[in-house]
């Protein structure tokens, strides 16, 4: 999702690993703001390029205490698979039924420079709800969590939805993509000579 961001923007696009950058900073905060903008602050001190990063999870109200969104990808132990997640996660939501299956999610979005933060953002996305189903109905075409996450209004999974679907949501990836790019216009106008 980060590439998409920037897509058709012109600005060149690294990955940490072809910065030779191995692995992803410790996930220490205690936001997804915080955990993104520490990850962006880490990474943009390692190479010469601005550096951006994010965090989100998987919000499921009717877990309470029993769920917390930061660990949305260690939640099911440090060596699960997407399978094992998701078959956990179906196992928690096992004696929910329609409204209390209701999820969102939330995500932050860092951008920084030589270890200061330039600029920030946390948004909290649609509201779906898990779907009824099994892990081995689970789409492995995408991130685990979107695939178990059902948007009713299109009787779709998160994962499988268009770029208009999204926008008529007012999804937090596209906002937060209006937001990069906004940013960026504002910040690096191109010089006229």
């Amino acid at each position: 999702m980060l590439a998409w961001l920037l897509e058709d923007t012109g600005l060149a696009q690294v990955t940490p690993q072809q910065l030779g950058l191995d692995g992803v900073p410790d996930e220490q905060g205690d936001t997804h703001l915080a955990v993104a903008r520490d990850k962006a602050k880490q990474w943009s001190r390692s190479g010469s390029t601005l550096a951006i990063a994010s965090d989100g999870g998987l919000v499921v109200p009717v877990l309470g205490e029993g769920w917390e969104s930061l660990y949305t990808h260690r939640f099911a132990g440090a060596d699960a698979d997407d399978y094992e997640r998701a078959k956990r996660l179906l196992e928690l939501m096992q004696p929910y039924r329609g409204a209390d299956r209701e999820a969102s999610w939330i995500e932050a979005l860092a951008i920084a420079d030589r270890g200061q933060v330039l600029a920030s953002w946390e948004l909290r996305g649609a509201t779906g709800v898990i779907a009824e189903s099994t892990a081995d109905e689970m789409d492995a075409r995408g991130f685990w969590a979107f695939s178990l996450w059902l948007i009713p209004k299109f009787g779709k999974r998160y994962g499988d939805l268009n770029v208009s679907e999204l926008e008529s949501l007012d999804d937090h990836w596209t906002r937060l993509r209006c937001l990069v790019r906004r940013y960026f216009q504002s910040v690096f106008v191109p010089r006229l000579d």
